[in-house]
C-alpha cells in the first residue's frame, strides 16, 4: 500500500471513530469531510479495514446499512438509539431505513475538529 493510501485510510478511520453513538454519516460524507469526492474509496477502507471500527456508522445515501450486514447494523441501530423509519420493503427484506434527517452527524456543524 503506498502513503497516499494508508494515509487517506488513516483519515477515514479517524472520521469514523469520531461518529457519536446514535449517529451516521454516509460514504459521500466521510470523503467530503476529507475534502474528496471519493466515496467509493471510503466503502473500500471500510471494507478492508472496517472491522475494527464502528462500521454500521456509515451508510449509503438512501439510510440504508451497508450491504449485507442489515441485521447486524439494526442490533447496533437499536443498541445506540439511531433514529429509524419503517418504510415498504420493495426488492430486499429491509423494511426500515435510517432517518437521515434526525441521524446524520455533521463534524463541521458539531464542532469536531479531527
Amino acid at each position: 500500500m503506498d502513503a497516499a493510501a494508508h494515509d487517506f485510510g488513516a483519515a477515514v478511520a479517524e472520521v469514523v471513530r469520531a461518529i457519536p453513538s446514535g449517529r451516521v454519516m454516509t460514504y459521500g460524507d466521510v470523503a467530503a469531510v476529507l475534502g474528496s469526492r471519493a466515496s467509493r474509496a471510503v466503502g473500500k477502507v471500510m471494507a478492508h479495514e472496517g472491522a475494527d471500527l464502528p462500521w454500521w456508522r456509515v451508510v449509503r445515501a438512501g439510510g440504508l446499512p451497508p450491504v449485507r450486514h442489515e441485521a447486524r447494523a439494526l442490533e447496533h441501530y437499536r443498541a445506540e438509539g439511531t433514529p429509524l423509519r419503517q418504510t415498504r420493503a420493495v426488492d430486499d427484506d429491509t423494511a426500515w431505513r435510517l432517518d437521515m434527517r434526525r441521524a446524520r452527524w455533521s463534524p463541521t456543524t458539531d464542532g469536531w475538529s479531527g
